[in-house]
């Protein structure tokens, strides 16, 4: 079931891959005042090694919450000194000029859907992060309400993103039917987070 905060409204789907108990995607999100953030990194590989490094990176989001986009990569960059990589994307709503930022390194996907329907989803910038700097792009637009993001690791099919379930205006039906479409055959560890910008102007 999706969580509903003031201005944004989020659904997540995530599974191992099938034969493991852990999950090496790793999430955080949270909405303040006057921002929103939403993270998600995928450690290199599978299982608990994997987790422990994605979820390091989301230990650092969350202590650095106001960070811009770049500031946040890289301190989370100097964080996997000694541990396995990770590709991550991180996407951020100011509220207050209705502007988003986001960039993603490796294999985390990240689509929007305006309101009117159309879908664009964005170039990662290549490789992983693994302790060592290297050259990335942040990518900066406007929104309205309704507008959808979706965020997601490789373990997503992107046969599977030009479904038409994913020009819906629910977030719960999207990672619903999605979950229902994979079913139990997972061949890598995967997340799709749906996020909807709902801010209703006075």
């Amino acid at each position: 079931m999706a969580e509903f905060d003031k201005n944004m409204r989020v659904a997540v789907y995530q599974e191992a891959k099938k034969g493991n108990y852990y999950c090496g995607d790793s999430y955080y999100y949270q909405e303040t005042d006057n921002e929103f953030i939403c993270a998600l990194a995928d450690g290199l590989g599978s299982g608990e090694h994997a987790k422990e490094s994605s979820q390091a990176v989301m230990d650092v989001v969350e202590e650095n919450i106001h960070a811009d986009v770049e500031q946040l990569i890289k301190i989370c960059n100097e964080r996997l000194v000694g541990k396995r990589g990770v590709v991550l994307g991180v996407l951020k709503i100011n509220f207050l000029n209705d502007s988003y930022s986001f960039s993603s390194i490796g294999n985390i996907g990240i689509m929007t859907i305006t309101d009117d329907q159309e879908k664009k989803r964005s170039i990662p910038n290549s490789g992983y992060l693994g302790g060592y700097r290297r050259p990335f792009k942040v990518f900066e637009g406007k929104m309205d309400p309704g507008m959808i993001f979706i965020m997601f690791s490789d373990g997503v099919n992107a046969m599977d993103l030009s479904a038409k379930y994913f020009l819906g205006k629910d977030v719960d039906r999207i990672t619903e039917t999605y979950s229902s479409l994979v079913g139990e055959n997972k061949n890598d560890d995967t997340t799709l987070i749906a996020m909807k910008y709902s801010r209703n102007k006075p």
